[in-house]
């Protein structure tokens, strides 16, 4: 694989460049361009005695040639290009990290524990394979993504960095510093002298982070923790809830309560994350019914409500505790068809302010001993959905994507719900046809002095605020796309005069690292791990 990439990647010289320019001129005089008039070019080209390209050289070409002053430069070009445009078309380019293997305190039934991993990871899994490729080095991981992204053409100015592997809070403080410290000097193609020089240099890098991600258990999150995961720069935190069932969490030995989940929650939402659970039908005990109620618990607990969701259907892995009480009969996969059904009733269940992000592990289907083996769990889903005229109303399912968007045309919806303390506002501009251009996520805590983090008393909290379309270089102007054309500047706005009439006179962000002078922008001023606005 390694090689495969090496070779793919491999640069080529300003005259292999030049070899290059009449199938790009063809490419660009084309008054349209779908996969198969790409594949009817490239083709004509080989007959023509050419070798048949990768779009990666033609990438690669067509910028030296830009460079050369032999093409301009395009948008529309470098989309006609691009591979795998999906990857960045929720508005960021995701940089999905592993932390090195490393003991973690729970004994799950159903969680593979190999030596050579993070605790449940598997090492055929892509982001296992790629850290492991890496060494399991921040460095070389970060850097060897974005590089990944801009070879195929795609924008990596704004990084939503996710680290992932296992419970990030049981790691060494040292290692958690050097780690993220790491990850930003990739960004910032400098070697920072420590961790707070990394995230000053990243306010103007070339490859911002916009986010940070880490995930961890519920049982692991404390005031003190939740005030060093800011000093970090997290934004956003990933807990594994796994089941709202004292009994289901028991039999998997799971090692903590919903009570646990409820808490953490609670502090998380106070210090103003963005807080993404992890939930699992099928464990150990449960059932398609129980299931069914347990999910509802979700939006029905004032405590949970969470921002994100990833569906994680219970995998039997050979190996586990789980895989030995299904030899004995004890445990039952689920049917294929049943599960499908699950997973369709589960999802007309989530309301419009969160976003489901799995439906399923990305593990390989010869690693699964029983069950649902298919990894395209989402697409099969969505097509029964669509047979059934059924929609599911989450974000995931309503971005705005690669669609045009007319600021005019857009709709301001409001959302208040309440949690067990605070009153949230899910602001969001829609288009005519329901599609999600953007969102802001406002908190104002019921207790104005509750919050885990001192700095944040007395404040409503601006949460998140997401724009969605192709992810854009900072600085560039929006040519149809919804970045760029004013929907933040506009929802921020709305979200001060909620705040205002709501008696609150200061507004305050978790702004991540790399947006920090998007908010100076707008009126926000950084104290020690918050923006704040007077108003």
């Amino acid at each position: 694989m390694g090689a495969v990439k090496a070779r793919r990647y491999a640069k080529i010289t300003d005259e292999e460049a030049l070899e290059y320019l009449p199938l790009l001129q063809r490419v660009r005089d084309a008054s349209e361009v779908t996969p198969v008039l790409l594949d009817r070019l490239f083709g004509a080209w080989a007959q023509e005695g050419h070798p048949r390209p990768g779009k990666s050289v033609l990438i690669q070409a067509y910028r030296a040639l830009v460079r050369m002053g032999r093409l301009p430069e395009e948008r529309e070009m470098m989309r006609r290009l691009q591979l795998k445009p999906v990857r960045t078309i929720s508005g960021v380019a995701p940089v999905t990290v592993l932390t090195k293997p490393y003991p973690c305190p729970g004994q799950c039934i159903f969680c593979p524990d190999d030596v050579r991993m993070p605790k449940s990871y598997l090492p055929d899994e892509p982001g296992a394979m790629r850290a492991a490729m890496n060494q399991f080095d921040p460095y070389l991981q970060t850097a060897n993504r974005i590089k990944a992204f801009e070879t195929i053409g795609h924008s990596a100015a704004k990084v939503e960095l996710l680290i992932l592997g296992g419970t990030w809070s049981v790691y060494p403080k040292k290692y958690q510093e050097w780690f993220v410290k790491r990850c930003l000097d990739a960004m910032n193609g400098v070697d920072a002298r420590g961790l707070e020089e990394a995230q000053r240099l990243n306010e103007g890098s070339d490859h911002r982070n916009v986010g940070m991600v880490v995930e961890t258990r519920p049982d692991w999150i404390t005031p003190k923790e939740v005030e060093r995961l800011r000093w970090l720069g997290v934004t956003k935190v990933q807990l594994g809830a796994q089941s709202l069932n004292d009994e289901i969490l028991q039999l998997n030995k799971r090692g903590h309560d919903v009570e646990a989940t409820r808490r953490a929650v609670r502090l998380l939402r106070l210090g103003g994350f963005k807080i993404v659970l992890h939930w699992m039908p099928n464990l150990y005990g449960a059932t398609p019914q129980s299931d069914l109620e347990d999910f509802k618990r979700l939006w029905d607990d004032p405590a949970l409500r969470p921002d994100e969701l990833k569906i994680y259907p219970t995998a039997l892995l050979a190996g586990t505790e789980l895989y030995e009480l299904w030899k004995q009969g004890l445990y039952h996969p689920y049917e294929d068809d049943v599960l499908v059904d699950l997973m369709i009733r589960l999802k007309l269940l989530i309301p419009r302010y969160c976003r489901l992000n799995r439906l399923m592990r990305d593990i390989p289907s010869t690693d699964i001993a029983a069950g649902y083996k298919h990894t395209n769990l989402r697409q099969i889903v969505q097509r029964e959905m669509k047979k059934r005229g059924l929609r599911c109303q989450c974000i995931r399912c309503r971005e705005v994507r690669g669609q045009s968007v007319e600021p005019d045309s857009l709709r301001l919806e409001v959302i208040p719900y309440e949690t067990d303390v605070t009153r949230e506002y899910f602001l969001s501009y829609v288009t005519p046809d329901d599609h999600l251009a953007g969102f802001l996520r406002l908190s104002m805590p019921n207790d104005p002095d509750a919050s885990p983090v001192d700095e944040l008393h007395g404040s409503a909290v601006i949460r998140e605020v997401h724009v969605y379309g192709p992810a854009l270089r900072i600085g560039s102007d929006s040519r149809g796309e919804a970045q760029h054309i004013g929907i933040g500047t506009r929802l921020i706005a709305v979200a001060k005069g909620i705040a205002r009439r709501n008696g609150y006179r200061r507004l305050s962000v978790i702004s991540a690292i790399g947006t920090r002078e998007y908010y100076r922008g707008r009126g926000f001023r950084l104290e020690r791990l918050y923006m704040h606005a007077d108003m």
